[in-house]
This record gives C-alpha cells, structure tokens and sequence, in this order.
C-alpha cells in the first residue's frame, strides 16, 4: 500500500470516528432550533445549520447544505466554516466528489487547514472504496453470468446427444 493511500485509509477512519462521536442529540438540535425562530440572526442560522450537517438524519443533511450555502452566499463572516458544514454534510451523505471539491475550495484560500485536508482525503479514500465495491460486485456478476451460460451450454449438449 502506498504512502498515499494509507494516509486517506487513516483519515477516512479518523474522520469517520469524529463524526460519529459528534452527531447531535434530538435536544440539541431541537434547542438551536428553537433559538433560530426566536433570533433568525445569521449566527444562530449558522449554529443550527451547523449541528445539523453531523445528523444522521439525510433529510437534515441536505437542509445544512442548502442553509449552509445560502450564508455563504449572503455573505456571512465565517465563510470557511459555512464550506466545511456543507462539506461534512455532503460527506455524510456519500456525495464525497462533492465534499471533495468542497474540501479543495477550502484548502485554496487556507492551505494550512488540517481539517480540510482531512476531509479531502477520507472524500477520495470513500469514493476509491465505493469503486472498488463497485467492481467486484461486477466482477461477482460477470462470474455468475459465466457460469450460469456453461450450465446453460452443458444442459444443452446433454440434450443433443440425446
């Protein structure tokens, strides 16, 4: 195994273990919520947009992206944070080219970010694992195929030489 892909193997495990440990509770989400409505503010958008994008819920997922990306695009100050959200978010759901490119937006204007750069290779890593599933499962059915056209073409010999 290369260097390379030992360091996603290790980020996408990484990666996967925080955010299982920080799904938010129904309280919790239920909580930020409550103080949106109460204070439609951009911070607590955030907050609460923020939490969402760790739910295991993937309805809640696409809602942080949407909430996310419209911060983002009215503006709001902490940009970065909006980008990583909607990427986790993404992330979460096994959109990982988009979490990827969130990743590389991120990394462009902070290339220092630990954890973009995390997040983009757990993103690769998935995505090269869902091609690799991808593959065998269709190598498993070509072998299946295979095999049932031989059963297929002895059966029907034997009946020819009948």
């Amino acid at each position: 195994m290369g260097t390379t892909s030992k360091r996603q193997k290790e980020a996408k495990e990484e990666l996967d273990r925080k955010l299982l440990l920080s799904q938010p509770n129904r309280e919790l989400l239920e909580d930020l919520a409550i103080v949106c409505a109460k204070n439609p503010s951009p911070e607590a958008t955030f907050q609460y947009a923020f939490a969402l994008s760790k739910s295991p819920e993937p309805s809640e997922l696409r809602y942080a992206v949407t909430i996310l990306d419209g911060l983002v695009n009215d503006g709001y100050e902490h940009q970065i944070d909006c980008m990583y959200g909607a990427a986790t978010a993404l992330y979460l759901l096994g959109e990982y080219d988009d979490a990827r490119l969130r990743c590389e937006a991120i990394l462009r204007s902070q290339p220092s970010s630990r954890i973009a750069k995390e997040m983009h290779l757990a993103a690769i890593e998935s995505e090269e694992e869902r091609q690799r599933q991808q593959l065998k499962q269709a190598a498993v059915g070509s072998v299946a195929v295979a095999a049932a056209v031989g059963v297929a073409a002895g059966v029907v010999s034997l009946m020819m030489k009948k």
